[in-house]
C-alpha cells in the first residue's frame, strides 16, 4: 500500500455549525478519519489534505471565517501539502492530481465531508483520471438534503445512497477498520 495516497477532504470546523448545515449522520467520522490520518503517518506513506474555500461570504467555509479552519485531529503537519479549493472536487484547479502522478501515486484513499458533494465529486473524477479509489465509509459524512417540493432524505440515507452510487463503478468502499487492516 506505499503506493497508496490517502486524500482528505474538507475536515474544517464549519461543518460543526447544525444550525446552519441541519441534522448530520455518521458522529464517528471523525474518530474513523483520525485513525486513517494516524496509520498513514505512522506508515509515513503520502497524504494530501483538501480545504473548501468557498466564495461565499456567508459561508461557515469562506476563508475569512473561522470554520474554514480545520477540525483539531485533521491540521496538517510539517511538510502535508494542503490543496485549497473553492468548488467541490479537489482535483478541479488545484494541483493534486499533477502532484499524486509526480509521486507515481494511482491508488487513493478518501474520507472527509461531505459523502454525497465533495468526497462523491473528487472520487468521481479520480476514477474517471484512471486512479484507483477506495472510500472509507464511516470516516465520511452529510447532512439531510431536500427537494424544491418540501420533500427532506435524512443524512444516512443521502450518505448510503452516494456511497451506493460509487461502489463497484467508480471506488471500492470500505470501512476504515478494513482499509488499516490492509
Amino acid at each position: 500500500m506505499s503506493k497508496s495516497a490517502l486524500i482528505l477532504i474538507d475536515w474544517q470546523k464549519g461543518f460543526d455549525d447544525p444550525e446552519y448545515w441541519g441534522n448530520r449522520n455518521n458522529p464517528d467520522a471523525e474518530a474513523n478519519g483520525e485513525k486513517l490520518l494516524a496509520h498513514w503517518r505512522a506508515k509515513g506513506w503520502p497524504m494530501f489534505h483538501a480545504k473548501h474555500n468557498s466564495t461565499e461570504p456567508q459561508s461557515r467555509l469562506h476563508p475569512d471565517h473561522p470554520g474554514n479552519a480545520f477540525k483539531p485531529g485533521f491540521a496538517p503537519k510539517d511538510d502535508e501539502p494542503v490543496y485549497g479549493k473553492n468548488v467541490n472536487s479537489a482535483l478541479i484547479g488545484t494541483d493534486l492530481e499533477a502532484d499524486l502522478r509526480a509521486q507515481g501515486i494511482s491508488k487513493l484513499v478518501l474520507c472527509g465531508i461531505t459523502t454525497d458533494h465533495c468526497v462523491n465529486t473528487t472520487t468521481r473524477m479520480a476514477a474517471n483520471l484512471g486512479f484507483d479509489a477506495t472510500i472509507a465509509a464511516d470516516a465520511c459524512a452529510t447532512f439531510d438534503r431536500s427537494l424544491p417540493d418540501g420533500r427532506v432524505f435524512p443524512a444516512q440515507m443521502v450518505h448510503d445512497v452516494a456511497l451506493a452510487s460509487l461502489n463497484g463503478e467508480f471506488a471500492a468502499v470500505k470501512t476504515a477498520a478494513e482499509i488499516i487492516a490492509g
